[in-house]
């Protein structure tokens, strides 16, 4: 098999893994939208301000083109006409530089269309990134497997760190793990695992989700070790309608087979003082505890 540096590949996070990419093209232009939304908010706007110095740059040099195409130009040369370029791109005019020759009003043009349609595109995708739903959504690091009415039972809990509404959640457990064929090939497998409960019609505060470990579910009769094996992973998706906003919301964690205690239990998210007042403590979303071992 041929192996291929990660230094010229490109990497990316999936399923709580690191990948390197090889052999596809980088069509950013192709896909800019994209790239604009995902980007972080510094990187956006170094790339705005890149662009507009780099397209400023580019007609200041088509000013300087033609001598004596802009009336009144200060400080002389290139630079001069860079904050011509700028104040023309920003259809600012101040009325001290303006273009005194017809080559330099068909350049002025194009570049005022230009800068009309980079404030329009701009704002629109500022807006498309302010107004995109993000779900505040946070996942317990561990799931337990503990028993519960006399059964093993796989848990896991989430809590929406809004305290607002998400109307009818619903919630999809998968099992990933790799798996060898009779003819030697490796592949990953994906295999859906029901949930007691998997909607919850006002998602506001804590959810725990629930699978029960019998004869129907692929992990029955598993371990950390033959999970380990298998390089076993859960991924656990929620999504809704956020009341607030009415936009839908989505979350996904990745759990690995190293994350999951077996025969702990979480910690009770809400307890209740002296007072008689109920509190949630969202710090006890992590704890677990090791329950004893089942006497025999």
């Amino acid at each position: 098999m041929v192996t291929r540096s990660s230094k010229t590949a490109r990497r990316i996070e999936a399923g709580g893994r690191s990948l390197f990419i090889h052999s596809l093209p980088r069509h950013s232009l192709h896909d800019l939208y994209h790239y604009c939304m995902t980007i972080s908010w510094p990187r956006f706007y170094l790339f705005i301000a890149a662009a507009f110095i780099a397209l400023n740059l580019l007609f200041a040099g088509f000013y300087q083109l033609q001598a004596g195409g802009i009336a009144n130009q200060f400080p002389p040369g290139f630079l001069g006409a860079f904050f011509f370029s700028v104040e023309t791109l920003a259809t600012v005019g101040y009325g001290d530089m303006h273009p005194q020759t017809l080559y330099t009003h068909w350049i002025s043009m194009l570049e005022i269309f230009i800068g009309m349609m980079s404030i329009a595109l701009i704002t629109g995708v500022t807006f498309a990134r302010f107004s995109r739903p993000r779900a505040r959504i946070v996942f317990t690091s561990s799931p337990v497997v503990r028993p519960l009415n006399g059964e093993p039972v796989l848990m896991l809990r989430a809590a929406n760190a809004r305290n607002n509404v998400i109307i009818d959640a619903s919630a999809r457990l998968r099992l990933l793990q790799q798996e060898v064929t009779a003819e030697g090939t490796t592949f990953r497998k994906l295999y859906d695992l029901e949930l007691v409960r998997d909607e919850h019609p006002m998602f506001v505060l804590g959810w725990t989700l629930m699978h029960k470990i019998d004869e129907r579910s692929p992990l029955y009769q598993r371990d950390a070790d033959s999970l380990a094996a298998v390089k076993a992973q859960l991924i656990l998706s929620i999504n809704g309608m956020d009341e607030t906003t009415i936009q839908p919301m989505v979350a996904r964690h990745t759990f690995s087979h190293q994350d999951i205690r077996w025969n702990h239990a979480f910690a009770d998210l809400i307890y209740t003082d002296e007072d008689e007042n109920d509190h949630v403590d969202y710090q006890r979303l992590q704890e677990v505890r090791p329950l004893p071992l089942a006497k025999d």
